[in-house]
């Protein structure tokens, strides 16, 4: 079953002279449970790619379709909302709210969708996450592995359709690299998540069911390295 159908996805920023080509014509589909690592070159178009499926900004033409809705055929609200519930974003640099808890900033985008926070779910996360401990600790409290597994249960409290991480070991040591993405991998088949990574490690890039090289823009490559 699809989840994710990328159809002739085109970004351009600037005007004349100016004018970039950031995704060029980007076209693929993904299947419900796929693990996908993207790859390619700094500036070759990845992270754009990733926001453009999560719904974080706006494509020059093309569509993005998950579960069946266009993303971006949709109002203002209709698409916060697809953000909210649908898309779990990880990020390089955790992005955690200092003043909030380890508690606060994982449910954080629960209580902003007006929902109740399911506890069970909550608790469960706490301790895949091994986090049962740091609940109520402060990011500047942990260490830097600990504030990205925060990040990893917060981008999972909603139970989203889509988990996208942009080098979400890039600010890591090996050890802790290695942790994440098991950890994420852990997830992804305990929930029957789809994960997209961008990641600039061939290791982790391996360990993905499929490799999707970017390069200038456009896919170079499209491999299945898991079946």
């Amino acid at each position: 079953m699809k989840i994710l159908e990328v159809k002739d996805l085109t970004k351009i920023y600037g005007e004349d002279d100016n004018k970039v080509i950031a995704l060029d014509h980007v076209s693929f589909s993904v299947e419900k449970g796929e693990f996908i690592a993207i790859v390619g070159a700094s500036g070759s178009g990845k992270s754009t790619l990733l926001h453009l499926i999560g719904g974080v900004d706006q494509p020059s033409s093309g569509d993005v379709i998950v579960n069946g809705t266009n993303v971006y055929q949709q109002n203002e609200e209709n698409l916060a909302i697809f953000r909210r519930r649908e898309v779990g974003l990880i990020y390089q640099f955790y992005n955690l709210i200092p003043v909030l808890t380890v508690e606060e900033n994982m449910t954080l985008p629960v209580l902003l969708d007006n929902q109740k926070v399911n506890q069970q779910r909550f608790l469960e996360l706490l301790k895949i996450l091994d986090l049962e401990n740091r609940k109520n600790h402060l990011p500047k409290e942990l260490s830097g592995g600990q504030q990205q597994r925060v990040s990893i249960g917060r981008a999972l409290m909603n139970a989203p359709s889509l988990v996208l991480a942009d080098e979400p070991t890039g600010n890591l040591d090996s050890k802790n690299s290695k942790e994440i993405v098991d950890l994420l991998k852990l997830t992804q088949k305990k929930y029957k998540q789809t994960l997209i990574m961008i990641t600039h490690d061939e290791r982790i890039a391996m360990q993905a069911d499929r490799i999707i090289v970017i390069e200038d823009g456009k896919i170079k490559k499209d491999e299945v390295i898991h079946k």
